[in-house]
């Protein structure tokens, strides 16, 4: 279910503290990448993922690619910092 606009809004100012967790390089998501994104996503709920590329549609589709893949919500995409919420199926 989407978040809400005022939801979004309580995230990104509790993202704005947060370092990013994981670093996407040149080779893309791979196996590795994936799998430290769902733990991280689990352990924090919460997370920022820097992603190393120029090409701002590149970003935006491995952006789009990591939100569905991990059933994660987009929270937002400023330049090479992703920031995106799971919620713990436990809380």
């Amino acid at each position: 279910m989407p978040l809400a606009t005022k939801q979004k809004q309580q995230l990104k100012a509790k993202a704005h503290s947060l370092k990013p967790v994981v670093f996407i390089g040149n080779n893309g998501l791979s196996d590795n990448v994936n799998t430290e994104i769902d733990r991280a996503l689990t352990d924090h709920e919460l997370i920022k993922i820097r992603i190393q590329t120029a090409d701002r549609e590149i970003k935006r589709e491995l952006f789009a690619e990591i939100c569905l893949s991990h059933h994660a919500e987009p929270i937002q995409l400023i330049g090479s910092i992703a920031t995106i919420y799971r919620k713990n199926a436990e809380s």
